[in-house]
């Protein structure tokens, strides 16, 4: 019986644009508008260096206004607008599979398709995971530095009062003050996705035609994911605003996207193949800067990541569309 295998059905260049393009557009983080691409970041992931910089206007004071007059002799004093600048990471990743144990699940019919949706499906997860990375060290970094004024906490609350609950989540929101209207995202724990499914609390949604349906929380994008921290019994669960998180999906300038690697000696002479997968990527909050820092190697690990350390906000609390409740 004839074997499909790896080089019989890849072809590098279509596949590594596949992978791509699938990365950035079949996630549930993009399709519900928390995770935006950013033309800045996709264009500096194939420029040099680990780091690039993104100034930013910061927005007008609430100084009171001048109270105009008739005397030709008073003058106004003109203010500035400030500006800022955020620090954005790079990372560069590589995954691969042998051959040998993918080329039994692929034989047959519309292999290609098989391992295009089963590599594209591994980065948008690991995209996933590294957004959850990130908002673990913005909040870490919010309670070592900014008073943790960007979380609500009743997980030290008596019985039901530190459950998990549309009246939490609503408070949680609150912390962005004038702004909560804008959380339009949250990020669950199964368990917690269990229990707001058995309260008939998740309605399904299909945001266009021919999407896949996503999840909401009365009205709230739900981005499953078990990444999400829990601890001891108490979960923290991330609140989005639109564009709360800026990301870039590229392919390698060097090195190829996609490469199969022939091993002939391999299985004792039966040889074996090796798909590589290679990605240049970027997943950044709003308002937060990167802190370089101490890291292993060339990118940072989900574990860097999510360090308190790598972290600093660099505007005022409500122009970061992020909060955090932790409950039980």
């Amino acid at each position: 019986m004839a074997t499909t295998q790896l080089s019989d059905v890849i072809v590098p260049t279509k596949f590594t644009d596949y992978i791509t393009q699938n990365t950035m557009e079949r996630t549930a983080l993009v399709s519900s508008g928390i995770m935006v691409k950013n033309d800045v970041i996709t264009t500096q992931l194939n420029a040099g260096a680990h780091s690039f910089t993104v100034p930013f206007w910061k927005d007008l004071g609430n100084e009171e206004a001048d109270i105009v007059s008739d005397d030709p002799d008073t003058s106004s004093t003109p203010l500035k607008i400030q500006t800022g600048k955020q620090l954005v990471r790079k990372s560069f990743l590589h995954k691969s599979w042998a051959a040998m144990n993918l080329a039994s699940e692929l034989a047959g019919s519309d292999a290609l398709s098989r391992i295009q949706d089963r590599v594209a499906e591994y980065w948008n997860r690991q995209l996933q995971r590294r957004l959850i990375g990130s908002l673990n060290g913005i909040l870490a970094d919010n309670i070592a530095n900014d008073s943790g004024d960007m979380i609500f906490d009743i997980s030290g609350l008596a019985g039901a009062l530190a459950d998990f609950s549309p009246e939490a989540v609503i408070d949680a929101a609150g912390t962005l003050g004038d702004a909560m209207d804008s959380v339009v995202g949250i990020g669950l724990h199964s368990d917690l996705y269990r229990r707001a499914l058995k309260a008939d609390l998740i309605e399904f949604v299909a945001p266009s035609a021919g999407s896949m349906r996503l999840p909401t929380y009365r009205g709230l994008a739900v981005i499953l994911d078990d990444s999400v921290p829990l601890s001891g019994g108490i979960y923290t669960c991330p609140l989005f605003g639109p564009g709360a998180v800026g990301y870039g999906v590229a392919d390698p300038t060097v090195a190829e996207g996609t490469e199969v690697e022939n091993l002939p000696s391999a299985g004792n002479g039966g040889g074996q193949q090796v798909l590589h997968s290679r990605i240049n990527t970027a997943v950044h909050p709003a308002g937060f800067a990167w802190v370089e820092g101490t890291i292993a190697g060339n990118s940072p690990t989900l574990a860097e990541i999510a360090g308190a350390a790598h972290w600093d906000r660099v505007v005022e609390r409500k122009a970061v569309p992020l909060a955090f409740l932790r409950c039980k």
